[in-house]
């Protein structure tokens, strides 16, 4: 993040605007709204900021301004119509550790102010770090559309409400399984409609009756998808939301790990060729065991858990053992990386099937149905088979595939990250070693690689930093 999110309180303190036109009148609303005691420094004031002065709403300092007026001030806004004004005024705050605001400069003060959605006391702010204000201003309205008043009357209910349910349900866990189930339920619903007295006796009724956890949890394998956060579900979305506890696999991407409920429990379990955090049986057995003390337990899986997650594995574990459990389908990295490639997996003149294999060696050999596999119009897509290269390609030509038959590997597929290499089994290795790809890449076999270059449509970047759609790093603990 290039800023840290917090909301300051500035009730009843007193902060300072320098500068009295139009820009400081909008800053000294947000202020005012806040509680603030609003200091305007400005030799003239804007026929609003004028007003407020006259009813003695706001102090007005009527001079120029000077360092020498910089006292005790939560906080200092820097909004005269003079940059290098502006500059000096926010050196002079940085000096006295104040926290600094300079409009239209954001590198130039020490903080910056978003666009807010107000429904208090539930207030968001959106922020693109000064980047473009008017971008903020459009998520800003869109977030207003998806954001009922009522948020603001269900925050009110749930404040009155926090010491008494602190009070009747000790445990951490319960209180938050409780108020999942007030605020997207039926008291939920009443505070929207406007029947709050409703809404207060159900939530009366709940606390009442509501059983303190004590027993069995449940878990829920998700699919995390092949990378890009907007491909998951929202079923997943919502259940990860709820987590207790995430146990998370290597190819699990970063962006979409974070939205994961922040106070869960992450526990590493990822697995490489030839080093694993955790063998299979010990999730499998630590998956039981979370959810038998009782804990909302998200297993999250690169892709989708059946295929090749080995997801069923760890259901059966569950079955056994009485654990409750759902599965949450994703994504297959076939299925999102050819399509961020622009490689169609079937196609009425190409391919008329398609098959997903696995290419992991075990023993230095591939046990898999290589007549089938050389089969002519089908696409064929091999998972985990960067190392096993060498050993495909002999394989599918020795059965008669053509050697001039096109292949694709697609390296971190759906990330900003991502890197698509072409060529036929003839010359593919040649591209490899020259262009050494690594794990995770996806290996597509089929005329169908032959759309490529038509049909591509996503472009990474090229200078992409970590963040938007970056993958956990090998053994990443976050």
């Amino acid at each position: 993040m290039d800023f840290l999110p917090v909301f300051l309180n500035v009730k009843s303190r007193p902060c300072a605007i320098i500068g009295g036109g139009d820009v400081a009148a909008r800053k000294c609303r947000l202020l005012r709204e806040a509680g603030a005691q609003v200091h305007v420094i400005a030799p003239e004031l804007c026929p609003e900021l004028q007003n407020l002065a006259d009813k003695g709403d706001i102090l007005h300092h009527d001079q120029e301004y000077a360092d020498s007026l910089l006292k005790e001030y939560a906080l200092v806004i820097a909004a005269t119509d003079d940059p290098a004004t502006n500059r000096v005024i926010a050196e002079a705050a940085n000096r006295k550790n104040i926290p600094v605001n300079v409009v239209d400069n954001p590198d130039a003060g020490n903080f910056i102010m978003p666009s807010v959605i107000d429904r208090s006391p539930v207030v968001a702010a959106v922020s693109t770090g000064g980047a473009s204000p008017v971008l903020a201003r459009l998520i800003r309205a869109r977030l207003e559309s998806l954001i009922p008043a009522g948020y603001g009357r269900l925050g009110e209910l749930t404040a009155r409400y926090r010491d008494k349910v602190k009070s009747a349900l000790s445990n951490p866990d319960d209180r938050r399984r409780f108020w999942d189930r007030i605020l997207q339920g039926s008291v939920a619903e009443r505070v929207f409609s406007g029947h709050m007295e409703e809404a207060e006796a159900v939530l009366e009724k709940e606390l009442d009756s509501f059983s303190p956890s004590r027993g069995m949890g449940e878990v829920y394998l998700v699919g995390g998808g092949p990378g890009d956060p907007d491909l998951l579900t929202f079923r997943a979305l919502r259940l990860m939301q709820q987590a207790d506890v995430v146990v998370y696999d290597r190819l699990v991407a970063k962006p979409v790990l974070e939205m994961v409920r922040r106070e869960a429990e992450r526990i590493y379990v990822g697995k490489e060729r030839d080093r694993h955090a955790m063998r299979q049986e010990e999730i499998n057995e630590l998956l039981a065991k979370l959810a038998k003390e009782g804990k909302r337990v998200v297993r999250l899986k690169g892709g989708d858990p059946f295929i090749f997650g080995r997801g069923g594995e760890e259901i059966d574990t569950l079955a056994e053992q009485g654990v409750p459990f759902q599965v949450i389908p994703g994504i297959t990295a076939a299925s999102g990386c050819a399509t961020y490639s622009g490689i169609p997996l079937t196609h009425r003149d190409y391919a008329q099937s398609v098959t997903f294999v696995t290419g992991h060696l075990k023993d230095g050999s591939m046990n898999l149905n290589w007549n089938q596999l050389a089969q002519p119009h089908q696409t064929i897509v091999f998972y985990m088979g960067l190392m096993g290269l060498p050993v495909i390609i002999d394989k599918l030509i020795e059965h008669g595939v053509s050697a001039q038959m096109p292949i694709a590997l697609v390296q971190q597929g759906t990330t900003h990250l991502q890197r698509v290499f072409t060529g036929t089994l003839n010359n593919i290795l040649e591209v490899v070693e020259r262009e050494k790809p690594k794990p995770p890449t996806l290996i597509i076999v089929g005329e169908v690689v032959q759309l490529h270059e038509k049909l591509s449509w996503y472009k990474g970047e090229k200078q992409g930093r970590q963040g938007a759609t970056s993958p956990v790093e090998p053994g990443t603990q976050l």
